[in-house]
């Protein structure tokens, strides 16, 4: 722990201050008009808490104290407006108990279910995290537009959706411009509209009624139930069709076309298999995927591309230079007929590399709805 975080912190506890000293005794200031004493003054724990935090400032140091409770934000600044000038041996005893104030702290913990929370972020599940906020009727002390800004953009379109054209539009002043511009991209044209004319009528809104509206939607999108899947049903099942034999593959979809034709189609548009290899793949981004790819299954993969498949062969080889186009299509010639299950196998080694190099962001899938 810092010096930075006890000022920002324990310092300013519940009563603003720090442990009594050795120097809070009767004596005091009795010197004559002008003159210093040089026995410290006795001095209250807001003051000693004053006059670190001035200190601090005057040397440059950026604190957050904007993360205290509004009550101890303003009692600081009731306090340093009742105060004038401190003399050295006052400013150097006060720095000397704030130094050792630091030196004996071994290991502090935050204040509050939400602090602990914060500090067990990624090591224990959302879901046990929310039962707790929840259980503990915990409230928002900390920028709530901070919180909002970190969340899903998904999650904020529903928000933009639902609420008054007014607070969507202070939500989306708030937001950065890229995220902004890609959530009213995807709001219907007459609700986009409507938006972005309430954010022109923002501009002389109280700072007091932004908070407060950061406030509510950071409660209420807190509020909402965790999820127990990342993905969304359409792409867990995309997922795990990806990898399935085609025949089973083909089965389960001719089953959802049944049952849900719509969520069907969802499917088939998440799913990305050999086939869908010459309609989402750049031409100039084959070389990149087939060079990490063992030589021996690049040309099973294509050897077994036969039928409605040979198209998928030819996208390939026709990407790749002619010199390595026709050293693959004699290995090709050399190897014959290749087995139903060694061919789908060496095709999915493919496909799981191309899947691989999106997930790093090397590879853009191209949507089929594209030209």
């Amino acid at each position: 722990m810092t010096a930075l975080d006890i000022a920002n912190t324990d310092i300013m506890s519940t009563d603003m201050g720090m442990s009594p000293s050795s120097f809070d005794s009767s004596d005091g200031y009795h010197g004559a008009a002008g003159q210093l004493s040089a026995v410290p003054p006795v001095l209250s724990r807001k003051q000693k808490a004053a006059i670190i935090v001035r200190l601090l400032l005057a040397e440059g140091a950026a604190l957050s104290l904007q993360d205290l409770p509004d009550a101890l934000q303003t009692e600081l600044i009731r306090q340093m407006s009742s105060m004038r000038y401190i003399d050295r041996a006052t400013l150097k005893s006060v720095i000397d108990e704030f130094v050792v104030e630091i030196e004996n702290i071994g290991l502090a913990f935050p204040g509050g279910i939400e602090g602990a929370l914060s500090i067990l972020d990624g090591a224990i599940s959302p879901a046990t995290a929310a039962r707790m906020r929840k259980m503990a009727g915990v409230r928002l002390t900390s920028d709530p537009w901070a919180t909002i800004a970190g969340l899903d953009p998904d999650l904020l379109l529903g928000v933009l959706e639902q609420e008054s054209t007014e607070i969507a539009a202070v939500l989306l002043s708030k937001l950065k411009v890229s995220v902004a511009a890609e959530l009213l991209g995807k709001l219907p044209g007459p609700r986009a509209r409507k938006v972005a004319y309430a954010v022109s009528l923002t501009g002389a809104i109280d700072p007091e009624v932004v908070e407060k509206i950061g406030r509510a939607l950071a409660e209420q999108l807190d509020a909402q139930p965790a999820k127990a899947f990342e993905a969304g049903p359409v792409e867990r099942v995309g997922a795990i069709l990806n990898f399935s034999p085609a025949a089973t593959r083909d089965e389960v979809l001719d089953g959802l076309d049944a049952d849900d034709s719509t969520f069907a189609t969802a499917v088939r548009k998440a799913i990305f298999t050999f086939a869908n290899i010459p309609a989402r793949i750049d031409p100039r981004d084959v070389p990149k995927i087939t060079k990490d790819i063992d030589q021996s299954v690049l040309i099973t993969a294509l050897a077994a591309a036969t039928g409605k498949l040979e198209s998928v062969a030819d996208f390939i080889l026709g990407s790749m230079s002619k010199r390595m186009s026709e050293q693959i299509r004699e290995e090709m010639d050399n190897l014959g007929t290749v087995k139903a299950a060694e061919g789908e196998a060496a095709m999915a080694a493919i496909v799981a590399q191309i899947r691989e190099l999106e997930a790093a962001g090397e590879v853009l899938l191209i949507a089929e709805d594209e030209d």
